[in-house]
């Protein structure tokens, strides 16, 4: 059963406890990510998640991590769009060390100039590793260009020029700005005790801010554009995007079936039709990108260079295929199986439940429960699939982006114009 909580402090714990484990993880959320940067400052959401772990007032980086092995934990953290959160894994009997080390982390980094100088050149390599990694790569080149009116666009990572100007006075100008104390979500699953991690978060993050630093951003309609990076690769990789629906969104769980049903397992109609009727690609799906504020559906095949327009071509036919027909009952009772399943699979495994209830608490402010859930997906009907598709729209609509070897016409062959 989850229980909720609001701190001393001001953050809120949200806890789910599962008594036969024997171990917990536990999150701490934050509202810093790319979403939230002025151009100058792109890639500091991210930097700042680097520079948490190379040394407090206290502990060098070498202690942190020797602290964690101590215990037996694993530590990490990730930064996205719109949120970053730090985590930790340990036995049961020692969550509440491996707390301590996270709040350490959290309240009192030293954002040292000499590491950070270190650290941003361990960025720049992540960077350079996107860049070597095309599909990874045309997704980014994707939501930029279906993102263009409204800051989604921005990298996470941030580019070299940005990373440059990013000195510690700027640094710790942001942190103090977004990493406000009245928004921070714990999220704690597993089998812990829960008013002792509750007792020992409870003042903990009275030396942060109380308010986080509100941003507002104008939102400019979507426009339709294309993308195309000539690379020396084997082979071409696709990403076709339009807007989709946010987080908090009623049909969230239409769409979620709708890309289950079009690409989203090895029984979908993508699936089916690209690899396993044409043989064109080995790697291909639709991808849902939900977020707080719109979102987007996107489209991914990778495919031999001679095969990008018959594959965008059998991509087309099948989207309009599925616009005019819609799905199929037996389409759609699969569907909602398959992610009835993949949910509750997740609950059983702490460190994922972690992650959703924390982003849900987070960026929602609510979590529903496991049968409102389930019934969400049981309440959708072929009916909601097709007119969700027609939401979507035709494909001749979709922002284009290819990483290929040579030239691609991508905006002419979504539009057929050739």
């Amino acid at each position: 059963m989850i229980k909720i909580r609001k701190l001393n402090c001001g953050a809120t714990m949200i806890m789910d406890k599962t008594d036969y484990l024997r171990s917990a993880s536990l999150g701490i959320w934050v509202k810093s990510g790319s979403y939230y940067e002025k151009d100058e400052e792109s890639g500091i959401s991210h930097f700042i998640e680097h520079m948490m772990f190379k040394g407090t007032s206290t502990k060098t980086a070498r202690e942190i991590a020797e602290s964690v092995d101590r215990i037996g934990g694993s530590f990490n953290a990730f930064t996205g769009k719109e949120a970053t959160c730090y985590y930790i894994k340990t036995l049961s009997s020692s969550i509440s060390k491996g707390a301590e080390i996270l709040i350490d982390m959290i309240t009192d980094s030293i954002f040292d100039s000499e590491e950070m100088d270190k650290e941003r050149k361990v960025i720049l390599e992540e960077i350079k590793m996107v860049s070597d990694t095309p599909d990874d790569e045309v997704i980014e080149m994707i939501s930029k260009l279906v993102n263009s009116g409204n800051p989604y666009k921005n990298s996470v990572l941030g580019t070299p020029d940005s990373l440059a100007g990013i000195d510690r006075d700027l640094m710790v100008s942001y942190y103090m700005r977004r990493y406000a104390r009245n928004d921070i979500v714990i999220s704690v699953t597993g089998n812990f005790d829960e008013e002792e991690i509750a007792r020992l978060f409870e003042d903990r993050f009275m030396c942060l801010e109380e308010k986080e630093e509100v941003i507002t951003h104008t939102v400019g309609p979507y426009k339709q554009q294309f993308a195309v990076k000539d690379k020396d690769i084997e082979q071409t990789h696709i990403c076709l995007a339009a807007p989709g629906i946010s987080l908090d969104d009623e049909r969230i769980y239409t769409f979620s079936l709708l890309n289950n049903i079009f690409g989203g397992s090895m029984s979908s109609r993508l699936f089916q039709k690209i690899r396993e009727e044409k043989g064109l690609a080995y790697s291909v799906c639709s991808i849902n990108g939900f977020q707080s504020f719109g979102g987007f559906f996107a489209i991914y095949a990778g495919v031999a260079h001679e095969n990008a327009r018959e594959t965008i071509d059998a991509i087309n036919e099948e989207w309009k295929k599925f616009a005019e027909e819609g799905p199929t009952e037996d389409e759609l009772h699969m569907a909602k199986e398959q992610m009835k399943s993949s949910y509750i699979f997740g609950l059983e495994n702490p460190s994922s439940r972690m992650i959703s209830i924390g982003k849900n608490q987070l960026l929602l402010g609510e979590v529903l429960s496991q049968d409102e859930v389930l019934r969400g997906y049981d309440s959708v009907t072929t009916e909601d699939i097709t007119a969700a598709v027609r939401t979507i729209g035709d494909l001749s609509t979709f922002c284009g982006a290819a990483v290929t070897n040579g030239e691609l016409d991508i905006e002419g062959i979504i539009r057929n114009e050739n």
